[in-house]
């Protein structure tokens, strides 16, 4: 049974949250694309999300790059250059843990807003408050895991969660056997990881494709408005903002 239970969870769970977090995604930006929101409440009250919002994106973008170049680095390319699974341990604990802090005091800060600011509270719905505080349990655990690996720095336990990431995105589901041994903090904060994956796509965090990247390559100048003078039509031109 326990090994049932592992496989389904880190053998074939993944497939499904991330099947559903890209199919999910796709079907949202083509059918509601202009609907969704961040749903902001800076109107509202604008006291504690600068800072809460601030620390939680900066935290956030690191943590997740740092977990996906991290988990789907090859291994042998660690070896290769030279890096010990150790010293990449914890560089890790170090540059998680500070993002993980960071982003956590933000998420914090945001939640408390939602749940303490009567005005907010009514304009929020149930998702909006579900997925905070799903992510401030996640960073929580995220946090715990620290202490569990401080125990033993040797890199063994992060070559467990690399080969099993790296077997998942292969399809290798038999990659679950990797993590049955592992502490019951990381298979936590895995799952819980997963099933971001799983409700992105029914939540205010699908606003994250809206990221305006085209809006950094376009052209100096752009046509503002247009108008007719001495018979012509003339465009005016003004600097891009």
């Amino acid at each position: 049974m326990r090994e049932f239970i592992n496989g389904a969870l880190f053998g074939w769970y993944p497939y499904l949250c991330l099947t559903a977090f890209v199919v999910g995604s796709l079907i949202r930006f083509d059918r509601e694309q202009y609907g969704w929101r961040t749903g902001s409440s800076q109107l509202l009250r604008k006291r504690e999300l600068t800072w809460g919002s601030n620390l939680f994106h900066v935290g956030i973008l690191v943590i997740f790059f740092g977990h996906f170049v991290g988990l789907l680095t090859p291994i042998a390319i660690i070896d290769a250059l030279g890096i010990g699974h150790g010293f990449k341990q914890i560089l890790a604990m170090l540059v998680g843990g500070i993002a993980g802090v960071a982003c956590w005091i933000g998420i914090a800060l945001l939640a408390h807003r939602r749940l303490f600011d009567s005005r907010i509270r009514k304009t929020s719905s149930f998702g909006d408050i579900a997925i905070l505080l799903l992510l401030w349990v996640q960073l929580t655990f995220g946090l715990s895991t620290i202490f569990v690996s401080a125990g033993h720095l040797d890199g063994h336990e992060m070559v467990k969660f690399m080969t099993w990431a790296q077997g998942i995105v292969t399809a290798q589901p038999s990659a679950a056997a990797q993590l049955i041994d592992v502490s019951s903090i990381f298979k936590i904060h895995i799952v819980l990881g997963l099933t971001i994956f799983l409700v992105f796509p029914f939540t205010r965090l699908v606003h994250i494709w809206s990221a305006p990247i085209w809006y950094l390559g376009r052209p100096g100048y752009q046509v503002v408005r247009t108008r007719f003078a001495g018979g012509r039509r003339q465009a005016l031109r003004g600097p891009a903002e």
